[in-house]
């Protein structure tokens, strides 16, 4: 036991180092790039709407101390590690200032966990269940037809999945919005009207995810159910005569939970990155679409807020697994294995 809690502990530590590292190595990569945040913003102002702002260098200098951009790019760093760690605080949106950073993110990661979190579920559960039964008719044609069809989606880029999509389904024969999350028509609400358009504009950004990721879990299903019919106590059972269900479900099915359920978690880890591009090109209002919006503004602090955010939930996603692990296989136990 006392080697199990060193275990856990040594991991923790490991995870928050990784944490930190990979934040300051992205705070100082973020603004060591070329270009003045506040400057690029007041340009786009006089551009979108085709007259000058009036804002003087001076102005603009007073912007840049306002955000502290004018600081030495240690103390940034030091202010802004401590606004997150003592305040949980990323500081004000320079594009929509005096707005937060955090009220940004956390008004657009619900969508994004509703819409990518429910599809990355559907394509797991949809993927074991197709992956198992291919799997365990190796060798048929239902076998040799599907894998090469499993192999052909699994490469499809998930941004080339929803723009095949959205040119079939909304600008060909126009069955689906061309984006948005509701209907502009609507206000949000818990009504019936607005959850149903909710789930109607949902739907092909889902099935951008569904179509490439049900594959990809399908294949590796497929892999894992043809090793394990090879093992001695696959072949004890069917010389026993045990049904075919239960040997599908007892020795096949749950022995590929595991490093399957593995690869849920990692997975929606990710989720919070919100496929980017898929949030863009169906005008999805995730944080997907808010990071690439803060790029093209250079919204230094919305930027680092999404990272994080990511960050720990991917970390996260790892760490519990690394946690479970050891209670679940006490093979795999330091000083055990």
């Amino acid at each position: 036991m006392k080697q199990l809690y060193i275990y856990l502990i040594k991991r923790v530590l490991l995870y928050v180092l990784i944490f930190f590292l990979a934040l300051t190595t992205f705070f100082f990569v973020l603004h060591l790039a070329p270009g003045d945040p506040v400057l690029r913003y007041v340009r786009q102002m006089e551009s979108r709407y085709g007259y000058a702002t009036g804002t003087t260098e001076a102005g603009v200098a007073t912007f840049r101390a306002q955000f502290g951009l004018d600081k030495p790019l240690g103390r940034r760093y030091l202010s802004f590690i401590t606004q997150l760690l003592l305040k949980g605080n990323f500081g004000p949106s320079i594009v929509s200032y005096p707005v937060p950073a955090q009220r940004l993110i956390f008004r657009a990661m619900p969508w994004t966990i509703g819409l990518l979190g429910v599809s990355v579920v559907i394509s797991w559960v949809l993927g074991i269940v197709l992956g198992t039964f291919v799997g365990w008719k190796r060798g048929t044609g239902f076998e040799r037809a599907t894998t090469p069809v499993a192999l052909v989606f699994s490469q499809i880029p998930i941004y080339l999945m929803a723009l095949l999509l959205s040119m079939a389904l909304v600008y060909g024969i126009a069955v689906f919005p061309s984006g948005g999350a509701y209907s502009p028509a609507l206000s949000r609400s818990f009504s019936l009207k607005f959850v149903g358009s909710v789930v109607y504009h949902a739907i092909l950004p889902g099935l951008s995810q569904v179509g490439v990721g049900l594959f990809m879990w399908a294949l590796t299903q497929r892999a894992l159910v043809i090793n394990l019919l090879g093992e001695d106590y696959m072949r004890l059972g069917e010389a026993k005569g045990l049904p075919t269900p239960r040997l599908a479900y007892r020795y096949v099915l749950r022995n590929t939970l595991l490093p399957q359920s593995t690869g849920l978690a990692l997975s929606l880890g990710f989720v919070v990155n919100g496929f980017f591009l898929i949030e863009w090109i169906f005008r999805y209002p995730g944080m997907g679409r808010l990071f690439i919006a803060s790029i093209t503004t250079m919204d230094y602090n919305v930027l680092l807020g999404i990272t994080v955010i990511s960050m720990l939930m991917v970390l996260f996603a790892n760490l519990i697994i690394e946690l479970l692990y050891p209670l679940i296989d006490p093979r795999i136990r330091r000083g055990q294995s």
